[in-house]
């Protein structure tokens, strides 16, 4: 999975062909016979003043922000086969429609009021990109691949919050939908109602935008898939080159309480270095090793990692109970 991959379906082949599978000084090519990618929330238009700036249109109107339809979308890659006829989008389930929604309030109004007015809600998507639920067949199994890129909490209203709540819901409803007793209120964009089956095998990944002890989200937001009891957390995966920054930065990494090595993002001297970034698979797979890959500062490969982005690749190998998983080349 990439995230903040704008949506444009000859791109994703581009890039497969033309980076993916291609020689990179001694990094041997990669190859992805099968590509997902499908619209994304940001940049479309809402029609309303969501943001709240006394005008109508522009990325913050948009139901996810972006300065055009599809901008920081998503694409997946995989090595496996697709079952395309399976996949799940859940771009237009709306914020209103999951139960115990942390819809934002107006603190400044006479009375309790919505951020976000009724007819507002009636068309706010809960996805700022899109969630997505792919099946991916290994061998006689099925893994579903579910992704998602929640809003970041921060650049909006701090009392309000408005973005930090949509992020705590946007990571909910991944904690939902692997829960059959909590699954009922979800429908996808075919209309088909419920969450995944009970004992599917799934994997969760995404730049969920959420530290679990630090940063500006919701306390408890991401622990709400650390610490369901149906998601592996057993290793966390991790670098050198997150522990070398950690030091080298310091200023807001000072008062983080994570244990660095577990950073997946260079925020700068505001917010520091955090984990964002997550792969979480379901307790029937075995995870065999995980790692973040930041390079050290000696590394020749760390120019190219700290230009690409603020981001790190998060990377986990997994094992089917009961058979021997072909390993895919990283």
């Amino acid at each position: 999975m990439i995230n903040e991959f704008d949506y444009d379906p000859a791109a994703a082949d581009d890039f497969k062909r033309n980076y993916l599978a291609l020689v990179h000084g001694d990094a041997a090519p990669i190859h992805y016979p099968y590509t997902f990618i499908a619209p994304s929330n940001t940049g479309i238009p809402s029609g309303f003043d969501l943001d709240h700036d006394g005008a109508t249109g522009g990325p913050g109107d948009a139901f996810g922000f972006g300065l055009f339809p599809g901008q920081f979308g998503m694409v997946v890659y995989a090595m496996f086969p697709i079952d395309y006829a399976n996949v799940r989008t859940f771009q237009h389930f709306l914020w209103k429609d999951m139960p115990g929604a942390l819809l934002p309030n107006d603190p400044a109004a006479p009375e309790p009021a919505g951020w976000y007015a009724a007819e507002e809600l009636n068309v706010f998507r809960l996805s700022s990109k899109s969630h997505w639920d792919i099946p991916v067949t290994v061998g006689r199994e099925t893994i579903h691949f579910l992704v998602s890129h929640p809003t970041p909490p921060v650049y909006d209203d701090p009392v309000i919050n408005q973005n930090g709540r949509r992020n705590h819901d946007e990571i909910r409803f991944w904690a939902d939908y692997i829960t059959p007793s909590r699954d009922s209120y979800i429908y996808d964009d075919s209309g088909v109602s419920g969450g995944l089956k009970p004992g599917a095998l799934f994997v969760i990944a995404g730049d969920q935008n959420a530290d679990p002890l630090a940063g500006d989200s919701i306390p408890g937001a991401i622990q709400q898939l650390l610490d369901h009891p149906l998601v592996n957390d057993q290793l966390t995966p991790s670098s050198p080159g997150a522990v070398e920054q950690n030091a080298l930065q310091g200023s807001a990494n000072l008062a983080h309480r994570s244990s660095p090595a577990f950073d997946t993002a260079a925020f700068g001297d505001s917010a520091g270095n955090l984990r964002a970034d997550y792969v979480l698979p379901c307790q029937n797979l075995t995870i065999e090793d995980a790692a973040v890959f930041w390079p050290l500062t000696s590394d020749p490969r760390f120019s190219l990692v700290d230009a690409a982005s603020d981001h790190r690749l998060v990377w986990i190998d997994l094992t089917i109970p009961g058979k021997q998983t072909p390993t895919a080349p990283r």
